[in-house]
């Protein structure tokens, strides 16, 4: 029998949920930073003048964004300890779930990352590198305090966009059995036999909501000051 519609279950659920909060800022973050690293490297490989590195990098991303966020968490949880078993015998399935979604999300965040930063890069006019370096600072000088400043500012709003793309992604991570705000929501609904579903998926929905108004107005001001700080500069 349907229970009515009850918006004070969706109130207090919401202290249940929010204790989850730092498994999904923790999951987010730890692959934000990996996913940073690695879209950073293949963003080189993509720049380079050389075929075959170019074209690694362009299969990388071609692979990765190609791949459902769920095929990937499955083939990563599943086929990573595997493959780590039987050929360096390495006791993969001992590893905490959270590793495992951690390496999925930061392969998956890489890919988009990767073009971010390489069309950050190319934002840049090249005649401001060489007008540094006929100041006389070094190539590394240059790209730091030159070339990286701008970049940043160009690769600001799309990372930001990613991150919250790649938080609403790792809602996925309750299907391999992490707890985080969106497994406990669906322990919630089982241990309803089913019921006080809507409840639990607003009260998640407004979780998130907050987060992504959070970021997003983090971002914006992150935007202005880079910028800012721009303008000072060329002034």
């Amino acid at each position: 029998m349907d229970r009515p519609f009850d918006p004070v279950f969706a109130l207090t659920l919401l202290p249940r949920l929010l204790a989850f909060l730092p498994v999904t800022v923790g999951i987010t973050v730890a692959s934000a930073l990996v996913g940073s690293l690695i879209g950073l490297l293949v963003a080189r490989l993509r720049l380079s003048s050389r075929c075959l590195p170019a074209a690694l990098g362009v299969a990388y991303v071609s692979l990765l964004r190609c791949t459902p966020s769920i095929v990937l968490l499955f083939v990563v949880y599943y086929g990573l300890p595997a493959l780590l078993e039987s050929a360096f015998s390495v006791p993969a399935q001992a590893w905490h779930r959270a590793t495992f979604v951690i390496i999925a999300l930061s392969l998956l965040f890489s890919a988009t990352m990767a073009e971010v930063f390489r069309s950050a890069w190319l934002s840049v006019d090249r005649g401001q590198a060489e007008a540094a370096l006929s100041a006389g600072l070094s190539p590394l000088q240059a790209q730091l305090r030159i070339v990286l400043p701008q970049a940043a500012v160009s690769a600001l709003p799309n990372f930001g966009n990613a991150l919250i793309a790649l938080m609403k992604e790792g809602a996925l991570a309750y299907l391999v059995g992490l707890i985080d705000m969106m497994g406990q929501g669906f322990l919630t609904i089982a241990r309803n036999y089913g019921a006080r579903s809507l409840e639990t998926y607003l009260a998640l929905a407004a979780v998130y909501w907050c987060l992504t108004v959070a970021l997003e107005r983090l971002f914006r001001f992150a935007e202005r000051r880079l910028t800012r700080g721009m303008k000072g500069l060329s002034s």
